[in-house]
């Protein structure tokens, strides 16, 4: 008989409930001894946002807490690292941070938010293994009457060293209060940063604490985040850290092979047969290192796609969370800044970068070229595609992601064009006419009037081709109608725009194959010439194999002359 399925662990970060209660589980167990392994056992490691980092912690954490020793069989017994355990596995009491709730309204409710967190953490430290410390109720007493904030870590300190305890200490969310500040932009965001983190603050007094515990009692320190902003801020009062990020032996720590994704849906009982969509455009592409062995697929990602196909026993209606706005908004306050904002839209405009990665950085220079795009790999808004003639070559992970960088250029398009005003219910119905009865020109038309025609002249400076299908492809991104593919590898070349029907649509009738092209109004001799260019092209692609004969697919050469006209010539 089979096995009935497993439950799909969407939401769940308690490694211990994810095992007890019947819970699909992507073994990642193999990496401990990894990190066992190294050299340095204080580790450093960074993750894009809903990567597993927090259910990784707490698998540590059930590893190596020295009061779980009972449970070992039951939590790994049928995992890899449980038949093949490292000499470390339950022989530590664990410290546990998690910053991720700090209050960063005022430099006054940081300071008070900050020390709370960090006694409220070593009092459940206390609480938790009071089977190791006799005298627990005192220590306790001592912590929350005399000795706020940090001073608790030096109690814990002194209790572990008289009971002979070695302690681990888990950080997680090390930079969430930073990123919150940085988000908050002005001069109240850049002053709490430096006076708590930068100068000698509250901040930095406690990692310098936690250095001090590594002279004799705190054994393994692991600090994970979604940014290397604040380690370089605390290297002077923390510098005994290893950052593993980018290694290679890491690169799946966190994230879904595509092995790992096919063994989770047949555990959990999701039906192959209910998934209409291309997962991997959608959910997958991660690389964190140029020779690693796979791309991995956004965890959160891919379990919310799969809890809908569990749930409804269909073909989902949503294929992205909304949730992933939420994550990723704290970017919205960083493209306020010119410099980022071009930037963007170069990411946007050629789908990658080719950059430096800048292992950690200042929070002043942040917005250096480099530096910037380094914070979109590291938040998972970029990575890596390859390495070449000795530059890294960045490009977007996913069509989800893409999905982030439309709604910054609506953003940046508004910040920059006061005059631009996009009419969304008629550039709805020009979008339907060309989805169902294949008519182009409402909503070029649309396009060209509310927006092309309404830029200033320093926008002209650097208009071409790649400008005008990023205000062609605006639209279309926020549309549900089509999956819009900029430059798709067909027979014959690169396609400028390519609309595919989106697989929640099979209804709609047409998809698109565009060629755009641009002159400037003093070339517009060349306009024959590019007529010319464009009826080959689109000829070529009409003949390729994917193409060939299909009445559901029309041809079209969009040419833009100046601002302020266009034509557009379709080709059977």
């Amino acid at each position: 008989m089979e096995a009935s399925p497993k439950r799909l662990p969407y939401g769940i970060s308690n490694f211990e409930d994810l095992i007890v209660k019947n819970y699909a589980y992507v073994d990642k167990t193999r990496f401990i001894a990894l990190l066992e392994d190294e050299n340095n056992p204080y580790q450093f490691f960074i993750r894009p946002r809903k990567f597993g980092k927090s259910l990784f912690f707490s698998l540590l954490s059930s590893y190596y807490d020295v009061n779980k020793a009972d449970k070992f069989e039951r939590l790994f017994g049928s995992l890899y690292i449980g038949k093949n355990p490292t000499p470390e596995k339950n022989t530590y009491a664990i410290m546990l941070f998690n910053f991720s709730g700090i209050n960063t309204t005022t430099k006054d409710n940081f300071t008070t938010s900050f020390s709370d967190t960090v006694q409220g953490s070593v009092c459940n430290f206390i609480d938790t293994y009071r089977n190791l410390f006799p005298n627990a109720d005192d220590l306790l007493t001592q912590i929350t009457s005399n000795c706020m904030g940090i001073g608790a870590l030096r109690i814990a300190y002194t209790a572990a060293r008289s009971a002979g305890v070695p302690l681990f200490a888990i950080v997680d969310e090390y930079d969430h209060f930073a990123n919150d500040l940085i988000a908050m932009g002005g001069n109240l965001g850049k002053e709490v940063y430096k006076a708590m983190v930068q100068a000698n603050g509250l901040v930095r007094d406690f990692y310098e604490t936690l250095k001090i515990g590594t002279s004799d009692v705190m054994k393994r320190i692991f600090i994970t985040g979604i940014s290397p902003v604040m380690l370089n801020d605390l290297t002077s009062g923390f510098n005994i850290a290893t950052n593993l990020t980018l290694e290679e032996q890491y690169n799946e720590m966190m994230g879904f092979t595509q092995e790992e994704v096919n063994a989770l849906m047949k555990e959990t009982g999701v039906n192959p047969e209910l998934i209409n969509v291309n997962m991997e455009l959608y959910y997958n592409g991660y690389l964190f290192h140029d020779e690693g062995e796979h791309r991995v697929y956004n965890p959160s990602m891919i379990l919310f796609f799969f809890n809908q196909l569990l749930k409804t026993k269909k073909p989902p209606r949503k294929l992205i969370d909304d949730n992933l706005k939420t994550d990723y908004g704290r970017l919205q306050r960083l493209v306020e800044n010119e410099n980022n904002r071009n930037k963007v839209m170069q990411i946007t405009k050629d789908n990658g970068i080719v950059s430096e990665i800048i292992s950690q950085f200042p929070l002043d220079r942040m917005y250096s070229d480099e530096y910037f795009v380094s914070l979109l790999l590291y938040m998972g808004l970029l990575t890596i595609d390859k390495f070449e003639e000795g530059a890294h070559h960045l490009k977007i992970p996913n069509y989800s992601i893409q999905t982030l960088y439309w709604e910054y250029i609506v953003k940046i398009i508004a910040d920059m064009n006061r005059e631009v005003v996009i009419d969304t219910s008629a550039q709805n119905a020009a979008l339907r006419e060309l989805a169902y009865r294949g008519n182009p020109h409402l909503y070029v038309e649309c396009i060209s009037k509310n927006i092309l025609q309404r830029l200033s002249n320093r926008d002209l400076v650097h208009f071409d081709e790649k400008y005008i299908k990023i205000m062609l492809l605006n639209g279309l991104f926020q549309s549900n109608l089509y999956i819009p593919i900029s430059e798709k590898e067909v027979e014959g070349g690169y396609i400028d725009i390519f609309l595919q029907r989106s697989p929640l649509l099979p209804d709609v009738k047409y998809e698109w194959v565009w060629e755009v092209k641009y002159i400037k109004v003093e070339d517009e001799a060349k306009l024959p010439e590019k007529r010319a260019e464009a009826a080959a092209q689109l000829d070529k692609y009409r003949k390729s194999e994917r193409f060939a004969g299909r009445a559901d697919v029309k041809f079209a050469s969009l040419i833009f002359i100046g601002k302020d006209r266009y034509e557009v010539k379709e080709q059977s």
